[in-house]
């Protein structure tokens, strides 16, 4: 399968793709909404609640939003490379985590997404009104995993 057909059938295959698909697939979350599939060799996530995948949506284009300038970024409206997209969703949502569960600001992964959208909504009355400042210093903070070097003896 081709990359195009691959892109072709997970589209078809997959209704509603998880706004945190790159962070769950890393392991880094987990979301009581989601859905994982496999799909040729891959793995894909889907959100099985169109409000959730709205809220989600409009969390991460805040965190993107805001986090511009510190991820030396002109434009929140261009796709993100790979590793920054990691870096958005995981420190993101674990900058989140630690504001509203203070208590697992040591965490290295987040347990529900949904979750912590929920409870900032519940806390802040609305995903504009979260203290930002705060969530992009945990993006700017967060590292992935290192490059493996590669082995050119082979």
């Amino acid at each position: 399968m081709n990359e195009l057909e691959y892109r072709e059938t997970y589209q078809s295959v997959n209704e509603r793709r998880c706004v945190f698909e790159k962070t769950i697939n890393s392991r880094r979350c987990s979301c009581e909404k989601s859905c994982r599939f496999h799909l040729a060799d891959r793995e894909g996530i889907a959100c099985k609640s169109a409000t959730a995948n709205v809220l989600c949506g409009e969390l991460l284009n805040q965190m993107r939003s805001n986090a511009r300038f510190a991820l030396h970024m002109t434009s929140a409206d261009e796709p993100l490379p790979h590793a920054r997209e990691i870096k958005v969703q995981t420190g993101g949502l674990l900058g989140l985590q630690s504001l509203l569960h203070p208590e697992k600001s040591a965490a290295d992964s987040v347990e529900n997404a949904i979750g912590l959208v929920d409870l900032a909504i519940s806390r802040f009355g609305r995903l504009e009104a979260l203290p930002y400042d705060i969530i992009v210093q945990a993006i700017v903070r967060f590292e992935g995993r290192k490059k493996r070097p590669r082995n050119h003896d082979q």
